[in-house]
């Protein structure tokens, strides 16, 4: 039996900010998009995540995996968007299986319109408190652990 390799305490302080951070993160910033546009950080997420793709359109087990989701989640939240006239959903050409969602040009418009009050709330809640110099650092010290957690650097890039 191989003895457990407990957290240190200065280890188990950073995990704890860790779990906070990812924990409290979201409820600071969804405030402001449900105030100011109608729609959930997820539903933003999603929304920002098809801008950001080719054609703006990704397979929807593409986009489950970029918004850390699972299908049947994704897809309850896609129906929402499509009600609203910003996403459709339509069979992929080359697998009659899957299913590719597609930002519309209403879908388009209202990203644009919703970024910069977003980005706003994210620049107060995250960057404002930190020096220039402290982003630099915490960019290149966070580095490892998400490599550590996605080696093949899916989640941030590679948006296929």
């Amino acid at each position: 039996m191989t003895v457990p390799r407990w957290l240190n305490p200065t280890e188990r302080e950073l995990w704890l900010k860790l779990n906070a951070i990812a924990t409290l993160m979201a409820g600071a910033v969804e405030p402001q998009l449900k105030r100011d546009a109608g729609l959930s950080l997820f539903e933003y997420h999603v929304l920002a995540m098809l801008s950001e793709a080719p054609d703006r359109s990704l397979l929807m087990s593409n986009l489950a995996f970029h918004s850390n989701s699972s299908l049947s989640r994704l897809s309850h939240v896609v129906t929402r968007l499509e009600k609203q006239g910003w996403v459709t959903r339509s069979a992929c050409p080359s697998d009659g299986r899957a299913t590719i969602a597609s930002l519309t040009p209403e879908g388009w418009a209202k990203i644009v319109a919703t970024a910069p009050g977003h980005v706003e709330s994210v620049r107060e809640i995250i960057f404002d408190p930190l020096a220039s110099e402290q982003v630099e650092q915490l960019n290149d010290l966070l580095q490892p652990l998400l490599e550590s957690i996605d080696p093949d650097r899916r989640v941030i890039s590679n948006q296929e």
